[in-house]
């Protein structure tokens, strides 16, 4: 989701930009964004899909390759920048916008097996086979994919993210308690103001910025591609059952599971189902909303440096 604490930093030159110049709010930030992760050594890249479309990433640091996949809304820098830029200094930071998020798209079905086979194909062109993975929320369910179905991954961190551990009941009590008919509904909001009530129910915290911010985040995040975006969240429960009779914990990766206590999408008691069949430590931070990634950045980088440093 959208990082707020850099959303914090820049909401003064934002609202000085709107004054005098025609630039969007929202193209202020990411150019401020852009220009922090360039400072520290990050660059900005596109592969070309073979199924058609493209993938953005941002690729920066050294050392043992770690792979961050985001969640719903926003792109790889709205949710991940402070703890790109913390992990870089230690890690081979690739940080990709999924296929029909942020600059990346793809010509094949909304499912998580195009999004699996689109980042095949960017650890394969940036030649990397051994290689970290840390999934937030949707992005979870993406890495646990991953770590199921392939060999090469070292080491995964799932923050928010239940895999396999999440029932038809449980999904229809999630669009419960959000008021909505589908969990779709939820995760692609119709307009700003449902995006504002996603935002309240997912952030601690977040800014209440005038109107015309709202519409610029909804138009640039949250309004293309949504029939693409409906069909990875209605494609769930389906991948789920696919996926299901193929997971063995004893031949998984090594993992550790981040949760928040007050997480109002995914219950806590899904993160510690999930990490006791993973036989994986569980980190709970203590009044954390579902957005772990950007109102505890500092917590979560820690806690990734430790975990994939362990021997």
């Amino acid at each position: 989701m959208l990082n707020l604490s850099s959303v914090k930093l820049t909401i003064t030159a934002m609202a000085l930009s709107v004054c005098l110049s025609a630039c969007s709010s929202i193209s202020v930030k990411e150019h401020f964004d852009n220009a922090q992760l360039e400072s520290a050594g990050f660059h900005q890249r596109h592969v070309e899909l073979s199924e058609g479309g493209q993938l953005s990433y941002w690729i920066g640091g050294q050392g043992e390759p770690v792979l961050l996949l985001h969640g719903f809304g926003g792109n790889a820098t709205t949710t991940w920048l402070p703890v790109m830029l913390s992990l870089s200094e230690n890690f081979l930071v690739i940080a990709p916008d999924l296929v029909w998020f942020g600059d990346s798209f793809s010509e094949g079905a909304a499912t998580i097996t195009t999004q699996r086979n689109a980042i095949n194909q960017l650890m394969s062109h940036v030649n990397t086979k051994a290689y970290n993975v840390v999934g937030i929320s949707y992005g979870g369910f993406v890495a646990y994919d991953m770590m199921v179905k392939q060999a090469g991954i070292s080491k995964v961190v799932l923050i928010a993210s239940p895999g396999t551990f999440i029932t038809d009941q449980q999904m229809s009590a999630l669009s419960q308690r959000f008021e909505r008919e589908h969990p779709s509904d939820i995760f692609v909001p119709d307009n700003r103001e449902q995006m504002r009530q996603l935002f309240d129910r997912t952030f601690a915290q977040f800014p209440d910025y005038p109107s015309f911010i709202d519409e610029q985040i909804f138009q640039r995040y949250f309004a293309p591609w949504k029939a693409q975006k409906r069909g990875l969240i209605d494609s769930l429960p389906t991948h789920r059952d696919h996926l299901l009779p193929m997971v063995n914990p004893e031949k998984l990766p090594a993992s550790l599971v981040i949760w928040g206590a007050d997480d109002q999408v995914f219950t806590l008691e899904q993160g510690e189902s999930l990490a006791e069949f993973l036989n994986a430590p569980l980190l709970v931070i203590p009044k954390a909303p579902h957005n772990i990634a950007n109102e505890h950045p500092f917590e979560v980088s820690k806690a990734i440096k430790q975990f994939i440093n362990q021997t």
